[in-house]
């Protein structure tokens, strides 16, 4: 199938083109040219070369220089003709040795550790397999289940927004403005639900909370200010707070989750997950937030709230947020739609005060200009014609049976639930027996069809535990659940302890 899929695919004369270092006759070059791409691997089997005539005047050659190269290429096998049709790529053609390498990158002269000002790639983060599919039990959070997605109506939103009464919404570059639709959708539906009332100039889209939460940072820290965060916290928190150098300091939550008398005096700028803390999936009481915010106006520092699966609350009802309470502009909010709808959207917004919002949009701009409008427009469409809430209902449902079925294996077989959430959520906290190396136990279980996520990456380095692990049910089904949890449960019987 690959084959016949390239034999479709024409070679163009533009990726030709004669280095000023090579040395031998023109024909000489050509073919080294056809053959390095041969051997490479850019060039596949059955893909059609450029034509004598077109390689030619590219290259400013005559045709009969080409030919001439084409035939050698021939004798050698790394091509056959194929009637009155051209040149194409032969199946008997030398392939590059393995031990050999295929490209050489730019730029091996350069000192990168002295290069580089800053260096982005030292945060640990979970191992997510690309072929979690494919593994019996995949516990791993974050992932979409197709099984529950509507995908005919997203279908159709896609195709309304591709029409041609849509084509400014598709192929206008908009600047620092987002799409009209979806941001009043947002202004009218998702915030109310909150308790939150904003109007467009206070409410900006992003390529989901991660981006959120970079933009808050970049415009609210710097390295003379202190940021306090939950331990423990999303990673990925860490990613956005280290670049601006701010002082960090974490908080260790407890059952109700951040505690606001363990907030320093020092802090600017205050991180928090309070709908279901991530990742124990605490939910913060109402007493709790309203002590919160108290907090915040004696103190004056700001937070910045990210509302993390408060569309999961299939339990009971979501807790008002944070920003609904806020009467001095001090809550920054940040919602998503990439956990409910699928991770692959990337598409999410933030609230905040409208000089706030405005400095965010300019950063944006700088980075981004916005994100894409067909994606906007499609996404707005499946908000406001009431397929949003039909997935959520389908969603609450199955996660429920889903959590009922987990819960009743983790009993069954012994295991400890460090946090469960309340309200709902997707996945679970878990707590493996003190001295249990959660990196190890995911490593083992994988050989075993199961994924798990250790915890260490979500608490502070210095005091990081080693025994604890997430269990997301969003992505696998029922009758997978209780089997999993069997073979979590003999792993852990079998663990080395420290």
């Amino acid at each position: 199938m690959q084959e016949r899929r390239a034999a479709t695919m024409g070679i163009s004369e533009e990726t030709f083109f004669f280095d000023p270092r090579s040395q031998g006759t023109l024909q000489q070059q050509i073919q080294e040219m056809v053959a390095q791409g041969i051997l490479s691997g850019r060039f596949r089997v059955g893909e059609k070369l450029p034509s004598s005539r077109k390689l030619a005047a590219h290259l400013g050659v005559s045709r009969i220089t080409v030919t001439l190269a084409y035939t050698e290429l021939m004798a050698d096998a790394y091509i056959f003709t194929r009637g009155k049709s051209g040149y194409f790529v032969s199946p008997d053609a030398p392939q590059s040795p393995k031990f050999l390498a295929s490209h050489v990158p730019a730029g091996n002269g350069v000192d990168w550790s002295r290069a580089m000002g800053r260096r982005f790639s030292n945060v640990p983060r979970p191992d997510k397999p690309a072929d979690w599919r494919t593994y019996h039990a995949p516990f791993i959070y974050g992932q979409a289940d197709n099984t529950l997605f509507d995908h005919q109506n997203w279908r159709n939103c896609a195709l309304r927004a591709l029409g041609q009464r849509e084509f400014d919404s598709l192929a206008t570059d908009a600047f620092q403005q987002d799409d009209p639709i979806l941001v009043e959708y947002i202004a009218r539906h998702s915030l109310p639900r909150r308790g939150i009332i904003a109007r467009p100039e206070e409410i900006i889209v992003t390529l989901g909370a991660q981006n959120a939460l970079w933009i808050a940072a970049q415009i609210l820290l710097t390295q003379r200010r202190t940021a306090t965060v939950e331990n423990p916290s999303y990673y990925g928190l860490r990613e956005v707070l280290t670049p601006t150098r701010c002082k960090e300091i974490r908080v260790d939550i407890d059952a109700d989750g951040l505690p606001p008398d363990a907030i320093p005096t020092e802090t600017d700028v205050l991180f928090t997950t309070p709908s279901h803390q991530c990742p124990s999936t605490v939910t913060m009481p109402l007493a709790r937030r309203q002590a919160l915010m108290a907090r915040a106006a004696k103190d004056d520092f700001l937070i910045v709230e990210d509302d993390y699966e408060y569309e999961m609350s299939f339990l009971k009802a979501a807790t008002p947020a944070l920003k609904s309470m806020d009467h001095d502009g001090r809550v920054i909010y940040i919602g998503s739609f990439s956990k409910s709808l699928f991770p692959g959207l990337r598409l999410g917004y933030m609230v905040g005060s409208e000089e706030f919002i405005r400095e965010a949009r300019e950063l944006r701009s700088a980075m981004l200009r916005h994100p894409p409008g067909h994606m906007q427009r499609t996404t707005a469409y499946f908000l406001s014609l009431g397929h949003y809430d039909a997935l959520l209902r389908r969603q609450g449902r199955a996660f429920h049976r889903r959590r009922n079925v987990m819960t009743a294996a983790i009993e069954e077989y012994g295991l400890r639930i460090a946090g469960s959430g309340s309200f709902g959520g997707s996945s679970l906290w878990m707590r493996a027996p003190d001295g249990t190396d959660t990196d190890a136990l995911a490593h083992d279980l994988r050989a075993h069809g199961v994924l798990i996520e250790p915890g260490g990456v979500y608490f502070d380095d210095g005091l990081k535990p080693t025994n604890y692990y997430r269990l997301a049910y969003s992505s696998v089904s029922e009758d997978r659940i209780p089997a999993g949890i069997a073979r979590i449960a003999t792993a852990l019987k079998n663990a080395p302890k420290a």
